[in-house]
């Protein structure tokens, strides 16, 4: 891979271990996807925050840097934490301010983009939350590599990352083209859709037709369940995402989404409500759009849940939450947001049996870790639960 003089002296040490290391870990990578050069990026996203995932090692890994002085050079979030016991929490609030002191700003979300991170159209980035990926490269038509927490943190601390992979244009094409006939009209379709799409495809890129989205977070739950089950990070919608007009070449494969694919999906989740003990609700984090429908649902049903409703969302949209009521609304009704935190990598197990939700990534996640999952809408979820 071709460095200019002054990467190469970053790589020989002359500029401190910290961005050397750094670089060391950016070459490798690019030497391994055979990337010609390194390019400037505008943000990173950096996943790889929970105890429960990093562990001891990763506080060393995290350390080694802080001590040797490390400071991201472009403007970087986090991912979301894990929640836990006395013991959990505070190695939990050590690993945060590891973070911090490189200059990370701790958003603790796996929706950035949401706040303070977002980029526009052609940015180059280093993400690493799989669903936030998804979301620039599709949604917005950013151009990021799904980084692994090692590289996003190299590439915030360098500012730069391997030129390979979805940042090149013919990597952008679709190599699949999916036709949908089932009916697709509500959050949790989009969820079965997306679960279904990312087992079938794997890493595909797929040009999907026959979706009308009436919100731009049933698009962000299609690339989250697509990118939980298989690796997708990045689709694009005939008529709805910024790419499509150029995304799709004569002779690809094409497949077909038919109702029974996605009734499959749902009778795999829809486990007795005796077996549920918790809903859940914000996988990836809810938008201010999502918290409201529920705070209204809640109204609806006018009777408090017998089983806790949480909502997992960034803090920015919590606050707006707060200030416009729907906090309030929801409590009453025994739910609650909890901000900055993420149920998949909080070691919950024992706390809670079976859970209820409407995100295709949680049922899947949750599903492996041995829970029971019951996936619909949240409008049946609130209506039907004890």
């Amino acid at each position: 891979m071709y460095l200019t003089k002054e990467e190469e002296l970053i790589l020989a040490g002359e500029y401190g271990y910290a961005l050397q290391k750094a670089m060391e870990i950016l070459v490798a990578l690019g030497d391994i996807y055979g990337a010609e050069r390194l390019i400037p990026i505008k943000s990173a996203q950096i996943a790889g925050v929970s105890y429960k995932n990093l562990g001891e090692a990763g506080i060393e890994f995290l350390r080694d840097f802080v001590d040797a002085g490390a400071k991201v050079s472009v403007y970087t979030t986090l991912n979301p934490a894990g929640i836990g016991d006395d013991e959990f929490m505070e190695k939990q609030r050590e690993v945060l301010e590891l973070y911090r002191a490189m200059g990370i700003e701790v958003t603790s979300t796996c929706t950035p983009y949401y706040g303070a991170n977002l980029p526009k159209f052609g940015d180059h980035l280093a993400w690493s939350e799989s669903s936030a990926v998804s979301f620039a490269n599709s949604i917005i038509g950013a151009r990021t590599n799904r980084e692994g927490g090692p590289s996003s943190l190299a590439s915030a601390i360098v500012g730069k990352t391997p030129e390979y992979g979805l940042h090149l244009d013919e990597n952008r094409k679709a190599t699949v083209k999916v036709e949908v006939e089932a009916k697709v009209k509500t959050f949790v379709d989009y969820s079965a859709l997306g679960y279904h799409l990312g087992k079938t495809l794997g890493n595909d890129v797929p040009y999907i037709t026959g979706l009308k989205p009436e919100s731009l977070d049933y698009l962000k739950e299609l690339g989250a369940s697509m990118a939980a089950t298989g690796s997708i990070a990045l689709y694009h919608v005939e008529g709805e995402t910024p790419e499509y007009r150029n995304a799709i070449s004569d002779g690809i494969e094409t497949v077909t989404v038919e109702e029974a694919d996605l009734k499959a999906v749902r009778e795999s989740f829809s486990d007795d409500w005796s077996e549920i003990d918790m809903i859940l609700i914000g996988c990836p984090h809810a938008s201010l759009m999502e918290i409201k429908e529920v705070a209204e649902l809640l109204r609806m049903r006018g009777r408090p849940l017998k089983i806790p409703l949480f909502i997992t969302a960034s803090r920015a949209v919590k606050a707006l939450s707060d200030s416009l009521g729907y906090t309030e609304t929801i409590e009453r009704y025994n739910g609650r947001i909890i901000a900055d935190s993420c149920f998949v990598v909080s070691p919950i197990k024992g706390w809670y049996n079976g859970i209820a939700t409407n995100s295709g990534k949680s049922a899947f996640y949750f599903r492996s870790f041995g829970f029971s999952v019951r996936l619909d809408d949240a409008e049946r979820l609130i209506k039907e639960a004890p």
